[in-house]
């Protein structure tokens, strides 16, 4: 482990980790004017579309993991800015549905092999991004990605009566 870490909780691991990966991004993107957020947006929406998909406003917000209200708000930017068009679904009025437009396929384009080239730096102290301890890790985080975290459940623990 690194040195300064030795003594730190796995939840303040995440959270640096994160924190690093999202100031990474967020530099890498602003030359093709996009944020992180925006960015996991229109790659998000780029895989959709190549797998067939229109996704709805709140279909990409569960995706994506963002809120639905901030969802609605990058994607207006975004469409301000030329990227995705926006448009009533045919068969719920209600719901948005998005598409990238070619100005921003040709920019999503660019930012994934942007992207993809940070993912490569981060890795590479574990073999790279095809290496076994990759794979192995990224396992480990699909595994606490699945599971449940509820802030408002009651400590089990302190909820047991004392033996």
């Amino acid at each position: 482990m690194s040195k300064g870490y030795e003594k730190v909780t796995p939840g303040f691991l995440v959270w640096r980790l994160s924190m690093k990966w999202r100031t990474a991004v967020d530099r890498a993107m602003t030359p093709l004017g996009l944020t992180h957020a925006q960015y996991s947006l229109v790659a998000s929406l780029y895989g959709m579309q190549r797998d067939g998909e229109r996704p709805s406003q709140r279909r990409l917000a569960d995706h994506t993991g963002l809120e639905p209200l901030y969802v609605s708000k990058l994607a207006r930017a975004l469409e301000s800015a030329g990227l995705i068009e926006r448009t009533r679904d045919p068969r719920d009025p209600r719901a948005v549905q998005l598409a990238l437009t070619e100005q921003g396929r040709d920019t999503t384009r660019r930012a994934i092999q942007v992207v993809q080239g940070l993912l490569e730096q981060l890795l590479a102290p574990l073999g790279g991004l095809d290496s076994p301890r990759t794979r192995e890790f990224s396992a480990e985080l699909a595994t606490l990605l699945d599971a449940p975290l509820d802030p408002l459940a009651p400590d089990r623990e302190s909820d047991k009566e004392p033996s």
